[in-house]
């Protein structure tokens, strides 16, 4: 594990702590978990974004229509 050193803004520090003692969970614990559904939520961003370009793209529509084709006729055999 790494070690990690940052400054917050005071009032975010007191959420924090208030937080953390609620759940009585140490603020690293909760720093971390906050930071992996951050850093999921941006991935999934970008993948819905990239989509969204692709759905504009005439020729990957034309390729997904053609392995759909192939898809459907398999699945009749």
């Amino acid at each position: 594990m790494t070690t990690f050193t940052s400054t917050l803004p005071d009032d975010l520090m007191l959420l924090l702590n208030e937080k953390a003692s609620e759940l009585s969970i140490p603020k690293n614990k909760l720093i971390e978990k906050a930071l992996r559904i951050y850093l999921d939520q941006l991935n999934k961003a970008s993948y819905i974004k990239s989509f969204k370009k692709m759905s504009e793209d005439k020729d990957v529509l034309s390729i997904a229509e053609e392995g759909m084709s192939d898809y459907l006729t398999q699945i009749e055999e």
